[in-house]
């Protein structure tokens, strides 16, 4: 087992506790991928070598040491490729890695008996046409001949099935250091019901990556909005910015545009989270200049802002609608 993917298990609206945990797991390897918002994949194969132990035994210490630091349980998952280990992880309990076993017989079982859509890459529109055809489980899939797979998805689509319900794991875990996302999470004192206190919530999120996205000469591509309800449930929507921005106004505008896409009716808000994805570096952003004088200037004042507030703290300067 060289592969671990790990879910931490965080309490709700604590996923900018994701970096310091991704951090601890750099501290084993350097070779560190985070799927947002709870994951990471890992690739100990340095790891196992270096330490004298093997991949399930550095996840028992892995997980002794996010509750030991943070308080975080987590469940794992390893195997010897990325796929099997987001696989492995699906049936991983608290207190004990699941394993996927290293030798093709091994792997061939794990598969067998699992329905077609608990492959990774497989939708809910593919998985409906293979089991029209009786193809419903990867064991099937696998047995299957490649030029039917080939006629009922497509010929590439058909070949890449073919592989991975064999075992064959050609992924990799792609180090994306932890910058590639910014949260931040603003809970309620008591389940919120008024939607404009809804909106200064979000505001103030937008406000706060935006400072942080310009403090790390950043800008991001995606957001992703996430509000928990008062019985525990949450609805989670993304969306890809017209361009990659830090510009508070663009976050703003963006979030609020999700927000009333949601068309909650009175709904108790417990709290709202706002997550900025694919992050890159700000001087390779391209920006679509505009005959708008109101637009360079809130830029200018966002400048002078920011100044301000690395020099007096982050309240010094705020909107007004925040101010109360």
């Amino acid at each position: 087992m060289t592969i671990l993917c790990v879910r931490f298990q965080l309490p709700p609206m604590y996923e900018a506790a994701l970096p310091r945990l991704l951090g601890m797991l750099e501290e084993f390897t350097p070779v560190v991928q985070a799927l947002p918002p709870d994951g990471a994949l890992a690739d100990l194969r340095g790891a196992e070598r270096y330490f004298g132990r093997g991949a399930v035994e550095l996840a028992s210490v892995i997980r002794v040491r996010a509750l030991a630091l943070y308080g975080v349980d987590c469940v794992i998952g390893a195997a010897p490729g990325p796929m099997l280990a987001r696989m492995a992880l699906r049936d991983a309990r608290p207190g004990a890695t699941c394993v996927v076993p290293g030798d093709p017989e091994g792997i061939a079982e794990f598969l067998a008996g699992k329905p077609v859509a608990a492959l990774p890459g497989v939708g809910a529109a593919t998985a409906r046409t293979l089991c029209e055809y009786g193809l419903d489980t990867l064991g099937r899939v696998a047995a299957a001949p490649l030029s039917t797979l080939q006629r009922l998805v497509g010929a590439k689509t058909g070949r890449e099935l073919r592989e991975k319900a064999g075992g064959v794991d050609r992924g990799r875990v792609v180090p994306n250091g932890v910058s590639r996302s910014l949260a931040t999470e603003r809970p309620f004192e008591r389940d919120e019901l008024d939607p404009d206190r809804h909106r200064r919530a979000l505001l103030s999120a937008a406000e706060e990556l935006g400072s942080r996205l310009r403090a790390l000469d950043k800008v991001c591509r995606t957001l992703t909005l996430t509000v928990r309800y008062a019985d525990r449930s949450a609805t989670t929507r993304s969306r890809t910015l017209p361009e990659p921005t830090a510009h508070s106004a663009s976050l703003t505008r963006a979030v609020y545009g999700m927000y009333e896409a949601l068309g909650l009716q009175r709904a108790r808000v417990r709290a709202l989270a706002l997550r900025a994805e694919g992050l890159g570096p700000a001087e390779q952003a391209a920006h679509q200049l505009t005959f708008d004088p109101v637009d360079e200037k809130v830029r200018r004042i966002e400048e002078v802002a920011d100044r301000a507030r690395a020099k007096f703290g982050p309240r010094a300067v705020m909107p007004g609608t925040l101010a109360a």
